[in-house]
């Protein structure tokens, strides 16, 4: 009779102990790529095409998007944004849109009247919308380029040395302010 009891509790811890584990696919999961830091020099042709320094065209091999949406926002910079920052662009503005309808609808016209999709071709070049590049003076010419929450920026030599300026005006009373939270 102990050997039954033994034998029956012995069956039970057994039946409960053993978990059925499933085989669960690993989706690899994409290594987030940090941007060069910096600006860059780069040209414009004639034909419109910017060639991109060679750090950014490997940023741009390691991103995984070979779409960008190209348009500007501010009328004074042009962005080069990854499709799918883009997309992420226009579910803020849809956001936007039950909030201030009137800015949402402004972004949005503006984006798309300079807008267009762009590839960078095997040369590392983009072709920048006609529109836009004639707007913010960027034909034929040098820019200089910088990465910043998540897009390109390509800022013409007018634009550039304006916000270098403007950076540099009361730059030790900055510098002191950042200090102060912890820069070093």
């Amino acid at each position: 009779m102990l050997a039954n009891l033994l034998r029956l509790v012995a069956e039970s811890i057994k039946a409960e102990s053993g978990q059925t584990w499933t085989k669960v696919e690993e989706k690899p999961q994409p290594t987030p790529v940090e941007p060069p830091r910096g600006f860059f020099s780069a040209h414009v042709d004639d034909k419109g095409r910017l060639k991109f320094p060679v750090e950014l065209q490997q940023y741009f091999a390691s991103i995984g998007d070979e779409k960008y949406f190209v348009t500007s926002v501010d009328d004074r910079i042009a962005r080069i944004y990854p499709i799918s920052v883009w997309k992420g662009n226009e579910k803020v503005l849809e956001a936007l849109a039950t909030e201030d309808p009137d800015a949402a609808e402004a972004l949005a016209f503006v984006a798309n009247d300079y807008g267009a999709e762009a590839k960078v071709d095997p040369q590392g070049r983009m072709t920048l919308p006609t529109d836009l590049r004639r707007a913010l003076a960027l034909e034929n010419q040098e820019v200089r380029l910088d990465c910043s929450q998540g897009a390109i920026n390509v800022y013409s030599k007018t634009e550039y040395e304006a916000r270098k300026q403007k950076a540099k005006d009361s730059l030790a009373e900055k510098l002191k302010a950042a200090k102060l939270k912890g820069f070093k």
